[in-house]
């Protein structure tokens, strides 16, 4: 019920407040009215419960605007009330979904964001298009100044367990009680009228045998389904028929792009396939010898059945249909002509990921694999050609970062996730050896950043146990992108192969760059300068041995 707030009598019917004459007239006493009570303001009364208007509204008894004005007001300072704490929810959540991470720490994280300028990156091959410095100075909070010492310390104890150990190279007959299935189908000689290591291979099927019905790479992945549709149809016109038998090409890469993700090996191999001498693999990255002969789809996800060799084969037969066609033609039977086209393979996690050793190979080395992936290339392929593309291993962390993280990214929460597996590396140099560690799946795992993917050297050491110095081409990014020409010849050479028409170079050297950073992440801007410093003197050591390897200072990345 409603009353007049002037004399707390009930209003009119057609509850219009000027009309109602005893709040205007004469006859109203505030010290006869007994809720005024003789003061000149008056207390609002509603269902019989006082109410102070939040202690500040005072109505007073000259006042004469109508009860709806009151109403609105009340109902105004309701939806503030309720749209300021949406606000603030919203904020808080926020936060804690991008921020609040310090739990995840070995210890809580010393680390205290402040304000920075952002200045959005180059794409991923930033480096295609110029690969100067091209980040802006940032303002940063004075606590990153103190914070560093205390990250410095951890980088300083990584440095002091670095110890670069000679790898003992495994013989050959350890390599072949691992693998026997795999040393069954691959011959130990090729074709001498081939680049390639290619062989032929008797095929025991029939017309109406799918040769492809079981391959692992078709029935996981839909997105290869084609190309296997199209190889069905074509097989048997490449069948080799010799003494009532028939026989197909079998071929092995003769070169591999080993390395590194994030530094430019997509947009090498894009190049270098419209080379007119140059086939790859019906699929870019197969990573069979790291991951799918294990079994190995997403290590996350567990193990499926292994890939068999016979599979990863079936990716080179589109390649081996054209080798045959030149092994088979007139000029090659007569003259004895050598076939001049090469087979690549560019899985980018061939040079580094040994992750999954652990589950198949016996621990007997204090934590270290026992066999390596170069060691069974090396047995199948000892003059196998290798290109190793690197880049600022500092820069390729972040780019690294900003493609495989899946959501709240900032250079905060990559500051973050720096620190936390920075703590985690060291903690294993603690009990196991450099080595041990880099190739540890369950520490690899953890940290939320591969930190060791841009230990260079470590990797590159390994594979020089077991190839020789001039099978292996180490490219920089950075060079790649300043002089794009220079570096294709110096791959062109490297791999022997033909000269090139002045169309066919511009076509190869002036196509766009691929695989480029996505505008999204270019605008998250570059890292913090603490996570760069930090990152910096964390690399410096491997950059160092890295350029007394390869007797070139300009792998100690110093002005970029």
């Amino acid at each position: 019920m409603r009353y007049c707030i002037n004399c707390c009598i009930h209003l009119l019917p057609n509850d219009l407040h000027r009309q109602c004459f005893r709040c205007c007239g004469p006859n109203h006493n505030n010290q006869k009215c007994p809720v005024c009570k003789g003061e000149n303001k008056i207390p609002l009364y509603t269902d019989s419960k006082q109410m102070k208007l939040l202690a500040v509204l005072e109505v007073r008894t000259d006042h004469r605007e109508s009860w709806h004005g009151f109403f609105c007001l009340r109902k105004g300072k309701l939806c503030s009330l309720i749209f300021g704490l949406i606000i603030m929810t919203l904020v808080m959540a926020s936060y804690i979904l991008t921020g609040a991470k310090h739990g995840l720490l070995l210890i809580p994280s010393p680390f205290h964001y402040g304000p920075f300028t952002s200045n959005p990156s180059l794409m991923d091959n930033e480096s295609l298009s110029d690969m100067k410095d091209h980040y802006q100075p940032s303002k940063m909070n004075i606590s990153y100044v103190k914070d560093y010492p205390s990250i410095k310390l951890i980088i300083d104890t990584i440095t002091s367990k670095i110890e670069f150990m000679t790898r003992q190279r495994p013989e050959l007959e350890e390599l072949r009680k691992q693998e026997p299935h795999m040393f069954s189908v691959i011959p130990n000689k090729f074709l001498p009228n081939s680049k390639n290591p290619c062989w032929y291979e008797e095929y025991r099927g029939n017309t109406t045998t799918d040769p492809y019905a079981t391959n692992s790479y078709a029935l996981y992945s839909k997105r290869f389904r084609i190309i296997f549709d199209y190889l069905r149809k074509v097989f048997w016109n490449h069948l080799y028929h010799y003494k009532g038998k028939h026989y197909r090409l079998r071929c092995l890469p003769h070169f591999y792009i080993i390395g590194q993700p994030k530094c430019g090996t997509t947009d090498l191999y894009d190049r270098l396939r419209l080379h007119p001498e140059v086939r790859f693999s019906a699929i870019k990255e197969p990573h069979w010898w790291t991951r799918k002969r294990f079994g190995i789809i997403r290590l996350r996800h567990g193990f499926h059945d292994r890939y068999p060799v016979e599979d990863y084969l079936d990716l080179f037969d589109l390649a081996a249909h054209q080798i045959q066609g030149v092994l088979q033609s007139e000029e090659a039977k007569e003259h004895g002509e050598m076939n001049n086209i090469i087979i690549g393979e560019a899985s980018a996690s061939t040079m580094w990921d040994n992750n999954a050793w652990i589950f198949f190979y016996d621990n007997s080395t204090e934590g270290e694999p026992p066999f390596l992936i170069q060691d069974f290339i090396h047995a199948f392929q000892p003059n196998a050609k290798l290109i190793i593309m690197l880049r600022d291993p500092v820069e390729r962390l972040y780019s690294d970062y900003l493609y495989f993280a899946s959501a709240n990214k900032s250079a905060e929460d990559f500051h973050e996730k720096v620190a936390e597996s920075l703590q985690l590396f060291e903690t294993c140099l603690l009990d196991y050896s450099l080595r041990a560690c880099v190739y540890n799946n369950t520490l690899n795992n953890a940290m939320p950043v591969r930190l060791q993917v841009g230990l260079y050297v470590v990797y590159l050491l390994d594979w020089l146990t077991v190839f020789n110095k001039d099978q292996i081409l180490v490219l920089r990014l950075e060079d790649h992108a300043s002089n794009m020409r220079y570096t294709m010849h110096m791959v062109f050479q490297f791999l022997d192969l033909g000269p090139l028409s002045e169309k066919q170079e511009a076509l190869i050297t002036k196509s766009p760059a691929s695989n480029t950073r996505r505008p999204e992440d270019r605008s998250l801007g570059p890292m913090l300068p603490t996570t760069k410093a930090i990152l910096r003197d964390f690399y410096r050591p491997f950059n160092t041995k890295l350029a007394q390897v390869l007797f070139d200072d300009a792998f100690l990345w110093k002005r970029t």
